[in-house]
Protein backbone atom coordinates (compact mmCIF):
# COMPACT_ATOMS: atom_id res chain seq x y z
CA UNK A 1 0.00 0.00 0.00
CA UNK A 2 3.20 2.92 1.20
CA UNK A 3 4.52 1.97 -2.32
CA UNK A 4 1.61 2.65 -4.29
CA UNK A 5 0.93 5.79 -2.74
CA UNK A 6 4.45 7.15 -2.93
CA UNK A 7 4.44 6.07 -6.61
CA UNK A 8 0.68 7.39 -7.07
CA UNK A 9 1.47 11.37 -5.86
CA UNK A 10 5.09 12.09 -3.97
CA UNK A 11 3.51 14.42 -1.55
CA UNK A 12 2.56 11.50 0.24
CA UNK A 13 5.17 11.29 3.50
CA UNK A 14 7.25 7.93 2.15
CA UNK A 15 7.05 5.08 5.30
CA UNK A 16 9.73 5.85 7.68
CA UNK A 17 12.83 3.29 8.89
CA UNK A 18 13.26 3.05 12.52
CA UNK A 19 17.15 4.53 12.09
CA UNK A 20 15.22 7.99 10.32
CA UNK A 21 12.69 8.03 12.99
CA UNK A 22 14.19 7.01 16.12
CA UNK A 23 11.10 5.59 16.94
CA UNK A 24 10.81 1.61 18.95
CA UNK A 25 8.34 -0.32 17.77
CA UNK A 26 6.50 -3.24 19.47
CA UNK A 27 8.82 -6.24 19.17
CA UNK A 28 5.96 -8.18 17.11
CA UNK A 29 5.80 -5.18 14.88
CA UNK A 30 7.18 -7.01 11.83
CA UNK A 31 5.37 -10.72 12.42
CA UNK A 32 1.91 -9.09 13.56
CA UNK A 33 1.15 -6.71 10.81
CA UNK A 34 -1.72 -5.56 12.73
CA UNK A 35 0.37 -1.85 13.38
CA UNK A 36 1.48 -1.18 10.52
CA UNK A 37 2.73 2.43 10.66
CA UNK A 38 4.49 1.78 14.52
CA UNK A 39 8.10 2.62 12.89
CA UNK A 40 6.87 6.46 12.71
CA UNK A 41 6.76 8.93 15.57
CA UNK A 42 2.68 9.37 16.17
CA UNK A 43 3.10 13.29 14.50
CA UNK A 44 4.24 11.55 11.53
CA UNK A 45 1.57 9.29 11.41
CA UNK A 46 -0.84 11.80 11.29
CA UNK A 47 1.05 13.76 8.29
CA UNK A 48 0.65 10.16 6.65
CA UNK A 49 -2.36 9.89 6.79
CA UNK A 50 -3.48 13.64 6.23
CA UNK A 51 -1.70 13.47 2.69
CA UNK A 52 -3.29 9.79 1.70
CA UNK A 53 -6.57 11.21 2.55
CA UNK A 54 -5.99 14.42 0.42
CA UNK A 55 -4.81 12.17 -2.39
CA UNK A 56 -8.14 10.01 -1.95
CA UNK A 57 -10.18 12.74 -1.33
CA UNK A 58 -8.90 16.26 -2.10
CA UNK A 59 -10.37 16.44 -5.50
CA UNK A 60 -13.60 17.11 -4.05
CA UNK A 61 -12.92 19.44 -1.27
CA UNK A 62 -10.43 20.75 0.80
CA UNK A 63 -9.25 18.43 3.61
CA UNK A 64 -9.63 19.62 6.72
CA UNK A 65 -6.51 18.31 9.62
CA UNK A 66 -7.14 15.29 11.08
CA UNK A 67 -7.96 15.27 14.51
CA UNK A 68 -5.21 12.95 16.36
CA UNK A 69 -5.49 11.15 19.95
CA UNK A 70 -4.27 12.55 22.90
CA UNK A 71 -2.79 9.15 24.72
CA UNK A 72 -2.97 6.87 21.48
CA UNK A 73 -2.56 3.76 23.34
CA UNK A 74 -4.53 1.12 24.80
CA UNK A 75 -7.26 2.65 22.74
CA UNK A 76 -8.92 -0.97 21.77
CA UNK A 77 -11.85 -2.06 24.03
CA UNK A 78 -12.41 -5.24 22.17
CA UNK A 79 -9.41 -7.43 21.83
CA UNK A 80 -9.88 -10.91 20.26
CA UNK A 81 -7.68 -14.07 20.33
CA UNK A 82 -6.78 -16.96 18.61
CA UNK A 83 -5.90 -20.52 20.22
CA UNK A 84 -3.79 -23.67 18.99
CA UNK A 85 -1.06 -25.29 20.07
CA UNK A 86 2.72 -25.04 18.95
CA UNK A 87 4.92 -27.52 17.78
CA UNK A 88 5.97 -28.64 21.43
CA UNK A 89 2.22 -28.78 21.92
CA UNK A 90 2.26 -25.93 23.75
CA UNK A 91 -0.85 -23.54 24.19
CA UNK A 92 -0.66 -20.48 22.29
CA UNK A 93 -3.04 -17.47 21.85
CA UNK A 94 -2.48 -14.41 19.09
CA UNK A 95 -3.52 -13.28 15.80
CA UNK A 96 -3.55 -14.17 12.85
CA UNK A 97 -0.02 -13.32 10.75
CA UNK A 98 -1.63 -11.22 7.86
CA UNK A 99 -2.93 -13.22 4.36
CA UNK A 100 -2.09 -16.95 6.73
CA UNK A 101 -3.89 -18.96 9.85
CA UNK A 102 -0.39 -18.89 11.49
CA UNK A 103 -0.68 -17.85 15.12
CA UNK A 104 1.73 -15.21 16.06
CA UNK A 105 1.45 -15.35 19.78
CA UNK A 106 0.46 -12.42 22.08
CA UNK A 107 0.99 -11.86 25.88
CA UNK A 108 0.45 -7.80 25.63
CA UNK A 109 -0.30 -5.32 22.89
CA UNK A 110 0.25 -1.59 22.54
CA UNK A 111 -3.38 -0.89 21.10
CA UNK A 112 -5.16 -3.24 23.04
CA UNK A 113 -6.97 -3.09 26.33
CA UNK A 114 -4.57 -3.85 28.88
CA UNK A 115 -7.11 -5.53 31.28
CA UNK A 116 -8.43 -7.92 28.05
CA UNK A 117 -4.67 -8.95 27.73
CA UNK A 118 -4.39 -9.81 31.04
CA UNK A 119 -7.67 -11.79 30.76
CA UNK A 120 -7.02 -14.10 27.67
CA UNK A 121 -3.33 -14.62 28.91
CA UNK A 122 -5.39 -16.22 32.48
CA UNK A 123 -7.22 -18.39 30.70
CA UNK A 124 -4.67 -19.65 28.29
CA UNK A 125 -3.05 -20.75 31.79
CA UNK A 126 -6.35 -22.27 33.05
CA UNK A 127 -6.94 -24.15 30.04
CA UNK A 128 -3.99 -26.80 31.13
CA UNK A 129 -5.49 -27.51 34.77
CA UNK A 130 -8.78 -27.71 33.19
CA UNK A 131 -7.67 -29.99 30.33
CA UNK A 132 -9.58 -28.01 27.65
CA UNK A 133 -7.97 -28.22 24.30
CA UNK A 134 -7.16 -25.49 21.64
CA UNK A 135 -8.90 -26.29 18.28
CA UNK A 136 -7.20 -27.56 15.86
CA UNK A 137 -8.40 -26.47 11.95
CA UNK A 138 -6.67 -29.14 10.51
CA UNK A 139 -7.85 -32.27 12.21
CA UNK A 140 -10.71 -30.37 13.56
CA UNK A 141 -10.23 -31.62 16.85
CA UNK A 142 -10.35 -29.37 20.54
CA UNK A 143 -12.48 -27.51 22.20
CA UNK A 144 -11.50 -23.78 22.30
CA UNK A 145 -11.18 -21.48 19.54
CA UNK A 146 -11.46 -18.24 20.06
CA UNK A 147 -11.41 -15.34 23.10
CA UNK A 148 -12.99 -12.04 22.43
CA UNK A 149 -13.00 -9.48 25.71
CA UNK A 150 -15.29 -6.71 25.39
CA UNK A 151 -14.65 -3.60 28.11
CA UNK A 152 -16.69 -0.81 28.50
CA UNK A 153 -14.47 2.48 28.75
CA UNK A 154 -16.65 4.43 30.74
CA UNK A 155 -18.70 1.78 32.88
CA UNK A 156 -15.62 -0.93 33.50
CA UNK A 157 -17.71 -3.10 32.97
CA UNK A 158 -15.88 -6.94 31.12
CA UNK A 159 -17.35 -9.31 28.91
CA UNK A 160 -15.71 -12.60 27.99
CA UNK A 161 -16.57 -14.91 24.74
CA UNK A 162 -15.60 -17.93 25.07
CA UNK A 163 -15.94 -19.47 21.31
CA UNK A 164 -15.56 -22.92 21.12
CA UNK A 165 -16.39 -25.79 18.33
CA UNK A 166 -18.67 -27.62 20.84
CA UNK A 167 -21.30 -27.14 23.01
CA UNK A 168 -19.84 -29.12 25.70
CA UNK A 169 -17.80 -27.14 27.81
CA UNK A 170 -16.29 -29.79 30.60
CA UNK A 171 -16.62 -27.98 34.31
CA UNK A 172 -17.90 -24.95 33.02
CA UNK A 173 -18.56 -23.74 36.41
CA UNK A 174 -15.13 -24.28 38.05
CA UNK A 175 -13.81 -22.83 34.95
CA UNK A 176 -15.56 -19.36 35.33
CA UNK A 177 -14.88 -19.70 39.15
CA UNK A 178 -11.54 -19.98 38.58
CA UNK A 179 -11.43 -17.63 35.79
CA UNK A 180 -13.00 -14.80 37.76
CA UNK A 181 -11.01 -14.94 40.85
CA UNK A 182 -8.29 -14.23 38.65
CA UNK A 183 -10.39 -11.34 37.35
CA UNK A 184 -12.95 -10.07 39.07
CA UNK A 185 -13.75 -7.32 37.32
CA UNK A 186 -15.59 -9.46 34.93
CA UNK A 187 -19.12 -9.10 34.59
CA UNK A 188 -20.43 -11.86 32.08
CA UNK A 189 -19.41 -14.66 30.34
CA UNK A 190 -21.16 -16.09 27.04
CA UNK A 191 -20.12 -19.27 25.57
CA UNK A 192 -20.44 -19.01 21.28
CA UNK A 193 -20.44 -22.20 19.67
CA UNK A 194 -19.27 -22.03 16.00
CA UNK A 195 -18.83 -25.48 14.57
CA UNK A 196 -18.35 -24.73 11.05
CA UNK A 197 -15.26 -25.23 8.80
CA UNK A 198 -15.08 -21.42 8.60
CA UNK A 199 -12.29 -18.25 9.11
CA UNK A 200 -15.69 -16.56 10.96
CA UNK A 201 -14.95 -16.08 14.43
CA UNK A 202 -18.54 -15.95 15.75
CA UNK A 203 -20.93 -19.14 15.22
CA UNK A 204 -24.37 -18.53 15.84
CA UNK A 205 -25.71 -20.23 18.99
CA UNK A 206 -24.50 -18.79 22.12
CA UNK A 207 -25.51 -19.08 25.89
CA UNK A 208 -24.88 -16.84 28.96
CA UNK A 209 -22.90 -18.62 31.19
CA UNK A 210 -22.02 -16.10 33.98
CA UNK A 211 -24.01 -12.37 34.43
CA UNK A 212 -26.41 -10.42 32.38
CA UNK A 213 -24.48 -11.62 28.84
CA UNK A 214 -23.81 -8.23 27.89
CA UNK A 215 -22.45 -5.23 28.96
CA UNK A 216 -22.93 -1.34 28.98
CA UNK A 217 -21.06 1.54 28.42
CA UNK A 218 -21.62 5.28 27.96
CA UNK A 219 -21.15 7.10 25.51
CA UNK A 220 -21.66 11.18 24.17
CA UNK A 221 -23.99 10.90 27.36
CA UNK A 222 -25.89 7.92 26.91
CA UNK A 223 -25.99 4.57 28.12
CA UNK A 224 -25.56 1.58 25.66
CA UNK A 225 -25.95 -2.31 25.34
CA UNK A 226 -22.99 -4.16 23.62
CA UNK A 227 -23.67 -7.93 23.42
CA UNK A 228 -21.30 -10.40 21.92
CA UNK A 229 -22.15 -9.95 17.82
CA UNK A 230 -23.02 -6.09 18.16
CA UNK A 231 -20.78 -3.69 16.66
CA UNK A 232 -19.82 -1.25 18.50
CA UNK A 233 -16.94 1.20 17.88
CA UNK A 234 -13.70 0.12 19.13
CA UNK A 235 -11.85 3.60 20.23
CA UNK A 236 -14.77 5.18 22.31
CA UNK A 237 -12.24 8.06 22.73
CA UNK A 238 -11.73 9.11 19.21
CA UNK A 239 -16.01 8.00 18.68
CA UNK A 240 -17.05 11.25 21.15
CA UNK A 241 -15.46 13.40 19.06
CA UNK A 242 -16.02 11.30 15.17
CA UNK A 243 -19.84 12.30 16.20
CA UNK A 244 -19.43 15.48 17.77
CA UNK A 245 -18.06 16.73 14.43
CA UNK A 246 -20.73 14.48 12.42
CA UNK A 247 -23.44 16.29 14.59
CA UNK A 248 -21.12 19.81 13.63
CA UNK A 249 -21.69 19.02 10.25
CA UNK A 250 -25.49 17.83 10.20
CA UNK A 251 -26.45 21.23 11.65
CA UNK A 252 -29.56 19.89 12.93
CA UNK A 253 -32.34 22.04 14.31
CA UNK A 254 -34.70 20.20 15.83
CA UNK A 255 -37.41 19.71 12.83
CA UNK A 256 -35.62 16.98 10.79
CA UNK A 257 -36.48 13.54 9.82
CA UNK A 258 -33.22 11.92 10.18
CA UNK A 259 -31.96 8.08 8.68
CA UNK A 260 -29.10 6.47 10.31
CA UNK A 261 -28.28 3.72 7.85
CA UNK A 262 -26.08 0.69 8.82
CA UNK A 263 -27.07 1.86 12.61
CA UNK A 264 -25.88 -0.86 14.57
CA UNK A 265 -26.93 -0.79 17.81
CA UNK A 266 -28.20 2.80 17.65
CA UNK A 267 -24.92 4.82 18.32
CA UNK A 268 -25.37 8.02 16.02
CA UNK A 269 -29.29 6.93 15.79
CA UNK A 270 -29.48 7.78 19.95
CA UNK A 271 -26.58 11.06 19.79
CA UNK A 272 -28.60 12.94 17.10
CA UNK A 273 -31.85 12.23 18.51
CA UNK A 274 -32.31 15.01 20.95
CA UNK A 275 -31.07 17.52 18.03
CA UNK A 276 -33.95 15.77 15.24
CA UNK A 277 -37.50 15.77 15.03
CA UNK A 278 -37.34 12.06 14.30
CA UNK A 279 -34.52 9.56 13.66
CA UNK A 280 -34.77 6.44 11.89
CA UNK A 281 -32.57 3.59 12.40
CA UNK A 282 -32.00 0.60 9.79
CA UNK A 283 -29.81 -2.40 10.24
CA UNK A 284 -29.77 -5.81 8.97
CA UNK A 285 -28.28 -7.14 11.84
CA UNK A 286 -31.25 -8.52 14.26
CA UNK A 287 -29.39 -8.72 17.30
CA UNK A 288 -28.25 -5.41 16.96
CA UNK A 289 -31.46 -3.96 16.54
CA UNK A 290 -32.64 -5.84 19.14
CA UNK A 291 -29.82 -3.69 21.13
CA UNK A 292 -30.47 -0.82 19.57
CA UNK A 293 -33.98 -1.05 20.76
CA UNK A 294 -32.86 -1.55 24.39
CA UNK A 295 -30.77 1.25 24.38
CA UNK A 296 -33.71 4.00 23.33
CA UNK A 297 -35.50 2.44 26.46
CA UNK A 298 -32.72 2.70 28.78
CA UNK A 299 -32.36 6.24 27.94
CA UNK A 300 -35.75 7.51 27.58
CA UNK A 301 -35.62 8.19 23.69
CA UNK A 302 -38.71 8.39 22.13
CA UNK A 303 -38.61 9.89 18.68
CA UNK A 304 -36.29 7.13 17.61
CA UNK A 305 -37.16 4.27 15.34
CA UNK A 306 -35.38 1.16 14.46
CA UNK A 307 -35.73 -1.43 11.63
CA UNK A 308 -34.19 -4.78 10.74
CA UNK A 309 -34.09 -4.38 7.17
CA UNK A 310 -31.21 -3.75 4.31
CA UNK A 311 -30.61 0.45 4.36
CA UNK A 312 -31.16 0.94 0.71
CA UNK A 313 -34.23 -1.11 0.08
CA UNK A 314 -35.84 1.00 3.50
CA UNK A 315 -34.76 4.01 1.44
CA UNK A 316 -36.56 3.07 -2.20
CA UNK A 317 -39.42 2.12 -0.35
CA UNK A 318 -39.43 5.32 1.52
CA UNK A 319 -39.41 6.86 -1.63
CA UNK A 320 -42.26 5.40 -3.82
CA UNK A 321 -44.41 6.20 -0.45
CA UNK A 322 -43.67 9.53 -1.28
CA UNK A 323 -41.68 9.78 2.19
CA UNK A 324 -38.61 12.07 2.38
CA UNK A 325 -35.90 12.30 5.07
CA UNK A 326 -33.84 15.58 5.74
CA UNK A 327 -30.48 13.87 6.33
CA UNK A 328 -28.95 10.58 6.17
CA UNK A 329 -26.14 9.70 8.10
CA UNK A 330 -24.16 6.74 6.81
CA UNK A 331 -21.70 4.60 8.31
CA UNK A 332 -20.95 1.10 5.92
CA UNK A 333 -18.13 -1.03 6.25
CA UNK A 334 -14.86 -1.11 4.67
CA UNK A 335 -16.65 -2.19 1.89
CA UNK A 336 -18.36 0.72 1.40
CA UNK A 337 -22.00 1.28 0.14
CA UNK A 338 -23.09 -0.72 -3.08
CA UNK A 339 -24.33 0.93 -6.24
CA UNK A 340 -28.37 -0.40 -5.18
CA UNK A 341 -27.75 1.59 -1.92
CA UNK A 342 -26.37 4.96 -3.48
CA UNK A 343 -29.14 4.43 -6.11
CA UNK A 344 -31.77 4.30 -3.70
CA UNK A 345 -29.80 7.14 -1.49
CA UNK A 346 -30.29 9.41 -4.87
CA UNK A 347 -34.06 8.54 -5.17
CA UNK A 348 -34.83 9.35 -1.59
CA UNK A 349 -32.35 12.76 -1.96
CA UNK A 350 -32.38 13.95 1.79
CA UNK A 351 -30.57 17.85 2.05
CA UNK A 352 -27.71 16.36 3.52
CA UNK A 353 -25.93 13.19 3.53
CA UNK A 354 -22.96 12.82 6.28
CA UNK A 355 -20.78 9.98 5.41
CA UNK A 356 -18.95 8.51 7.65
CA UNK A 357 -16.23 5.89 6.70
CA UNK A 358 -13.55 3.58 7.54
CA UNK A 359 -11.84 3.29 4.19
CA UNK A 360 -11.48 6.86 2.12
CA UNK A 361 -10.73 4.14 -0.80
CA UNK A 362 -14.50 2.88 -1.04
CA UNK A 363 -15.27 6.25 -0.01
CA UNK A 364 -14.00 8.09 -2.88
CA UNK A 365 -15.79 5.23 -5.63
CA UNK A 366 -19.00 6.05 -3.77
CA UNK A 367 -18.37 9.97 -3.43
CA UNK A 368 -17.72 9.57 -7.40
CA UNK A 369 -20.87 7.94 -7.80
CA UNK A 370 -22.86 10.72 -5.56
CA UNK A 371 -21.42 13.66 -6.66
CA UNK A 372 -22.58 12.78 -10.37
CA UNK A 373 -26.45 12.52 -9.19
CA UNK A 374 -26.89 15.97 -7.61
CA UNK A 375 -24.84 15.52 -4.62
CA UNK A 376 -21.90 18.50 -3.50
CA UNK A 377 -18.71 17.59 -0.96
CA UNK A 378 -18.63 20.61 1.13
CA UNK A 379 -16.82 19.61 4.24
CA UNK A 380 -13.98 16.60 4.58
CA UNK A 381 -12.62 15.49 7.73
CA UNK A 382 -10.52 12.78 8.55
CA UNK A 383 -10.11 11.41 12.37
CA UNK A 384 -7.66 8.85 13.81
CA UNK A 385 -9.65 6.27 15.04
CA UNK A 386 -6.73 3.60 15.33
CA UNK A 387 -3.73 4.93 16.14
CA UNK A 388 -0.37 2.97 14.42
CA UNK A 389 -2.29 1.52 11.91
CA UNK A 390 -2.57 2.82 8.54
CA UNK A 391 -6.67 2.81 8.59
CA UNK A 392 -8.17 6.12 9.28
CA UNK A 393 -11.91 7.48 9.90
CA UNK A 394 -13.59 10.74 7.32
CA UNK A 395 -16.29 12.32 7.65
CA UNK A 396 -17.50 13.67 4.98
CA UNK A 397 -20.78 16.04 4.75
CA UNK A 398 -22.70 16.35 1.03
CA UNK A 399 -25.83 18.36 0.38
CA UNK A 400 -28.10 17.99 -2.55
CA UNK A 401 -28.19 20.35 -5.60
CA UNK A 402 -29.84 18.72 -7.81
CA UNK A 403 -29.76 15.81 -10.71
CA UNK A 404 -26.82 16.24 -12.83
CA UNK A 405 -27.05 12.83 -14.63
CA UNK A 406 -27.22 13.69 -18.49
Amino acid sequence: MTQSINESKKSVPPVLTVSENNSKPCPLYRKCGGCQLQNMSYPRQLQWKQANVERLLGKFQRVEPIIGMEHPYHYRNKVQAAFASDRNKQIISGIYQPSTHKIVPVDSCLIEDETADRIIVTIRRLMKSFKIEPYDEVSRRGLLRHVLVRRGFSTGEVMVVLVTASPILPDKNNFIRALREAHPEITTVVQNVNSRYTSVVLGVAEKVLYGPGFIEDKLCGYTFRISAKSFYQINPVQTELLYGKAMEYAALTGEETVIDAYCGIGTIGLTVSGYAKNVIGVEVNQDAVRDAIVNARRNGIKNVYFYTADAGEFMSDMAKEGETADVVFMDPPRAGSDEKFLASLVKLSPKKVVYISCNPETQERDLLYLTSHGYHTERIQPVDMFPHTNHVEVIIMMTYCGDKRE
